[in-house]
Order: C-alpha cells, then sequence, then structure tokens
C-alpha cells in the first residue's frame, strides 16, 4: 500500500483535522491570522496527525476528541518551523516564502509564540492530566535539541551521538509522543501506548536521518530549497558527519562551513565530494535500522488494518524522495 492510499482512505478525517487546523489559528489580529494562515497553506505531510489517528484506532476512535491532540501537535511542529527559519535565516519552506521572508523577523517569532499558544489552548480540551504531562515534557526537551544544535553550529568535532541525541529531541520525540497520546486519548491500556510510542520514536529517527540525506542528494524542485541548506547553515548532519571520515570530504566542509557567510563554491564541492563518499550510504542503513525497529515494535498489537498502515508508512519513510 502506497502513502497516498493510506492518505485516500483517511481523507475525511484529515480534511476534518485541516478544518481544525484552520480554525484553531484564526484571529481578529490581522497579521498574525495571514502569518498563520500562510504557514498552514504551505501544506506539509501531517505526519504527525496521521499517527495520532491512527494510533486512536487501537481504542475507541473518537475524530473529535483525537483531533485535540492531532492539532495541538501539528500546530506546535508548526511553531517550531517558524521560529527555526528565524533561526537559520532561512528564505523559502517548502517551495514557499517563510513567515520571516514574507513579513520579517519580529512578526516570525510572534507567529510562532502564538501558534504555540493555540496549541496549548487545543489541548486544554483534553481533561487527562497524564497527556497534558507526556506533551510538557516533550515541548521542554524540544527546547533543549534545538539549543543543542544551535550550540553545534558550524562545530566539524561533534560526534555521532551529539546528532542521534539532538534529534530524538527536536523530531523523534514529538513523532513518538503523537503515537502514543493518539492511544491514551483513545482509552488505550499504557502498555501498548508504550508500543506505539517505540514505533513513533524510531519511524521518527528514521524520518530525520532521510530528511538529512535529501538535503544532500534532492533537487531544489524536490526539496523547496536549496540542496545543502543545512551544511550553508553550519548544521552538520549525520551524512556529513560519516563523510568527514575521510579527510578530503573534511577539508572541504571546513572550507564550505568556514565563517557565517559560506563560500558558494566551496559549498559545492563541499556538496559534490559528500554525494560521493560511502557517508551517504552509511546514513542510509542507520535509517533502515531504526525502520526495522519501528516495524518491531508493532509485532505484539493487534492485527487491525491501522497496523498495517503504520507499516506501509515506516515503508514509505525508509525510502521517500521527497
Amino acid at each position: 500500500m502506497k502513502l497516498l492510499d493510506i492518505y485516500a482512505k483517511m481523507q475525511d478525517d484529515i480534511q476534518y483535522i485541516e478544518r481544525k487546523l484552520e480554525g484553531s489559528v484564526r484571529t481578529e489580529e490581522a497579521e498574525l491570522n495571514d502569518a498563520s494562515l500562510h504557514l498552514l497553506k504551505a501544506g506539509g505531510k501531517r505526519i504527525r496527525p496521521i499517527f495520532v489517528l491512527l494510533s486512536g484506532r487501537f481504542g475507541r476512535y473518537d475524530i473529535e476528541r483525537l483531533s485535540h491532540v492531532a492539532v495541538a501537535l501539528e500546530l506546535i511542529h508548526m511553531a517550531t518551523l517558524v521560529h527555526d527559519d528565524v533561526i537559520d535565516d532561512a528564505a523559502t519552506r517548502r517551495g514557499q516564502p517563510t513567515v520571516k521572508a514574507k513579513w520579517d523577523e519580529r512578526i516570525a517569532m510572534y507567529t510562532g509564540d502564538y501558534i504555540l499558544g493555540k496549541a496549548l489552548d487545543v489541548a486544554a480540551n483534553l481533561e487527562r492530566p497524564d497527556i497534558h504531562r507526556i506533551l510538557s515534557k516533550a515541548m521542554v526537551q524540544m527546547v533543549i535539541g534545538e539549543m543543542e544544535q544551535f550550540r553545534l553550529f558550524y562545530r566539524l568535532d561533534q560526534s555521532v551521538r551529539d546528532y542521534l541525541l539532538r534529534i530524538r529531541r527536536k523530531t523523534a520525540l514529538l513523532i513518538a509522543v503523537s503515537c502514543q497520546l493518539g492511544a491514551l486519548a483513545a482509552g488505550v491500556s499504557v502498555p501498548l501506548s508504550h508500543r506505539l510510542y517505540k514505533f513513533g520514536y524510531n519511524a521518527g529517527m528514521a524520518f530525520q536521518i532521510r530528511d538529512d540525506i535529501l538535503d544532500l542528494t534532492g533537487t531544489e524542485k524536490q526539496l523547496g530549497k536549496p540542496p545543502g541548506s543545512d551544511m550553508r547553515q553550519g548544521n552538520i548532519t549525520l551524512p556529513v558527519l560519516c563523510a568527514m571520515r575521510d579527510a578530503r570530504v573534511r577539508e572541504a566542509v571546513e572550507a564550505a562551513t568556514r565563517g557565517t557567510t559560506p563560500d558558494e563554491d566551496a559549498l559545492k564541492q563541499a556538496l559534490k565530494l559528500v554525494r560521493k563518499s560511502p557517508g551517504i550510504r552509511e546514513a542510509d542503513e542507520l535509517s533502515h535500522r531504526y525502520i526495522d525497529k519501528a516495524i518491531g515494535a508493532l509485532n505484539e498489537l493487534p492485527d487491525i488494518p491501522a497496523k498495517k498502515d503504520f507499516v506501509a508508512i515506516a515503508k514509505f519513510i525508509a525510502d521517500r524522495s521527497h
């Protein structure tokens, strides 16, 4: 089954979530309204809401109740994107101007704060203290992950462990929590919700590694931004770390990331060498190991259609090209 088949099967519920997302960010404050809707309309895979809804299939499926989790998590994700684009000085995202580029840095920061506030407002509809504790802890860890990334910008001496801890906090936790909270909101038992958390965590790790590979190997049309954007911004990702075991690649990356204004010719040369290196393959192999762990976490779950959908999504993550 292809990813589009899963989305088509869930079309009505996904559209319901989209309407809830749009309604949640609308405000009479014109610039906040326009900036928030601009970000929302730029689209995205909505992988977090999908994981919430599929996890909810293992319990009492109630789209209205699950929407409070799905919308809150997607809004948190959106807020981090706006803040990321300010930190990275990014001009485009998904082929569209970022909020920072279309308005300015201050509007972008206020927009991110506003969306984050709306996420908490939506989540407040759930009278489950355990859900709120899990959500708040995940948000704290995400901010720590962002700070770690900022601290390690342009640092070529960071380790693979540094990278994995960073993406665990920045990406994998929110995806893991999407599965866990979707299950808890549907009344699933705690042990089963932990199995779903493990699936989401490992799928999330693979998702980010694959994203970092695509940043190096994809085209501008596929990515919606120039390839090599991470390196240009000083974000040293797993494929580059692996590739830098070769002294020639390390010298090229060092030349490309020297100073805060990268030399475009040096960047192109570094990108060329990284693409030819074993680093891409090594990162891809690790991504597939995480996918195997994700699928393994599903073994003890009931054999319902949602389980097959999760397996299909995991396989899509492993080999996605966009």
